[in-house]
């Protein structure tokens, strides 16, 4: 079924809409990419041609904003080709067809999503028109608090799994007072924001309950910081957070010792 048949053509030029159609048919027959159109957005591509292995990191994606509204696959994903494989392209879009002005592309390797910022932040895609691009906050984690204390990660992440899709890790944390206990939240981290932000819309949206206890308040985590590895080659003292009170510094020195970390 065309991706055009289903828009709200009020006030639509019939001839600009025919003239859009076609271009979109030609670009996906030439190319052999899916689109899929869901939940506000319009998504294009999937794994490359010969990509083996799980989707592509964190750091991978670009954000892209001031795209003409009039502007689709058929002009962006041939701009950021030719940096590198565009593993997948996702444009929002508006419920009468034109895009919201900005959308989201994510390549194959964190070093070539760099180069994209580089070389298409501020590229005038049309007379007049520049593009802004820059890095994706792409944030994949969710603070969920008001969990049962009483419940190991294993039997939290089984019921997380069942009511969200996507989940790829839970964090807990233990009670200062008992060990065996949780601090009643947790962190959720999914395979992709996609899917962070659809478990976050679904949290908050309804009830939902946790081994009979209905979940608090759901939010984004602080995103990761990431930083570059001529950084991290000059950082030279360690940060380590969640010690038990009990810790001793000898403690410390010794787990690091067995790890071969100079102390």
């Amino acid at each position: 079924m065309s991706q055009f048949e289903n828009l709200d053509l009020k006030g639509f030029n019939q001839k600009y809409y025919d003239l859009e159609q076609t271009k979109f048919d030609q670009f996906q027959n030439n190319n052999g990419f899916m689109f899929l159109q869901r939940n506000g957005q319009r998504i294009y591509g999937g794994p490359p041609d010969g990509w083996q292995g799980p989707a592509p990191s964190r750091g991978c994606e670009v954000y892209v904003t001031r795209i003409p509204r009039d502007c689709f696959e058929n002009e962006l994903v041939p701009i950021f080709s030719k940096v590198g494989p565009v593993y997948e392209h996702r444009l929002m879009m508006e419920h009468t067809g034109v895009n919201r002005g900005y959308g989201y592309v994510r390549f194959t390797n964190i070093e070539d999503a760099k180069e994209a910022i580089k070389r298409l932040n501020n590229f005038e895609i049309r007379p007049g028109r520049y593009l802004v691009v820059t890095k994706s906050v792409d944030n994949r984690r969710l603070w969920v608090n008001g969990i049962p204390k009483n419940r190991s990660g294993k039997e939290i992440r089984g019921e997380m799994e069942r009511l969200t899709s996507g989940v790829r890790d839970i964090i807990l944390y233990p009670s200062q007072a008992d060990k065996s206990k949780s601090r009643g939240y947790m962190f959720v981290e999914y395979d992709s924001h996609r899917a962070a932000a659809l478990a976050r819309k679904k949290l908050v949206q309804g009830s939902m309950f946790l081994f009979g206890q209905e979940i608090g308040q759901v939010d984004w985590a602080e995103p990761e910081h990431e930083v570059d590895e001529e950084t991290m080659s000059t950082v030279k003292i360690l940060f380590v957070r969640n010690l038990m009170l009990s810790t001793t510094e000898n403690t410390i020195r010794t787990c690091l010792t067995n790890w071969e970390i100079t102390v």
